[in-house]
């Protein structure tokens, strides 16, 4: 069985992680800058172990990176690069309007997401649902990996001229403007910032982040209705007020609701 040093934090290693477990022997998982000794340490004592990482957030310096040559660390990136480099590319992808969500294997260099790419593929009939977008790209990432790290391809350099950069959201991005946003751009950011920085509206003078919300389908009526710039009505499903619990929209309307 092929041993890996697996690199990484959050939902995208989680998921890419659970299909790397049954076809290698993760000998060492990497979380913060501090581990990076022990990846180097692991790597001398063990040179056929691989490197892959996925969402590790920590500069990888150049002297670790040349310990990998000539494969490299394989980096899940989830984007069709040079697409979305940086920090949020699902993120920008669902506020882009995206309808298809991507997933890279690319080489790591020390520039941010500008490695030669081993793989790309793009996934088109996922819902717009952030959990499950990570979890799917990660899958069909990790996947690839599993079939392919004993004969991998030569990977193909990318495309400066088309690159595109998204970085890290702040609490400002958060707050809606269903007054000048139509009821689509709202979906997008009530779903692109679920856990940071989280949608933020007031209802009945109460600012709340909005947890989930759904469109209003033909003949239905919301509990909780956000009506937006184009007249569509988005139906609020469920929301926290600030210094609460979450709550449905059913209970939110009978506690604050005047």
């Amino acid at each position: 069985m092929n041993k890996i040093i697996f690199l990484g934090n959050g939902p995208l290693a989680e998921a890419a992680l659970e299909v790397l477990e049954k076809h290698f022997e993760v000998v060492f998982h990497a979380r913060t800058k501090e581990d990076l000794v022990k990846v180097c340490e692991i790597k001398r004592e063990m040179p056929e172990v691989h490197g892959v990482l996925a969402s590790f957030g920590v500069l990888v310096k150049s002297e670790i990176l040349e310990l990998f040559e000539p494969e490299g660390i394989l980096n899940i990136h989830p984007s069709l690069l040079p697409l979305y480099r940086g920090a949020s590319p699902i993120e920008s992808a669902i506020l882009a309007g995206d309808n298809g969500f991507s997933v890279s294997i690319m080489k790591l260099t020390k520039a941010m997401d500008a490695g030669p790419v081993y793989y790309q593929t793009t996934l088109k009939d996922l819902p717009l649902d952030k959990a499950v977008i990570y979890r799917e790209l990660a899958r069909a990432g990790a996947e690839w990996i599993c079939e392919n790290i004993d004969n991998l391809p030569t990977p193909a350099p990318q495309d400066e001229a088309k690159a595109t950069f998204c970085g890290k959201f702040d609490k400002s991005m958060g707050v809606l403007h269903p007054e000048t946003e139509s009821a689509e751009e709202i979906f997008r950011k009530i779903v692109a910032f679920q856990g940071f920085p989280k949608a933020k509206y007031a209802f009945y003078g109460k600012n709340c982040a909005i947890l989930a919300a759904h469109r209003l389908k033909a003949g239905e009526t919301a509990v909780l209705p956000l009506r937006c710039a184009d007249g569509q009505i988005l139906s609020i499903d469920n929301l926290q007020p600030d210094g609460k619990k979450p709550m449905d929209a059913k209970s939110f309307i009978n506690g604050y609701k005047k």
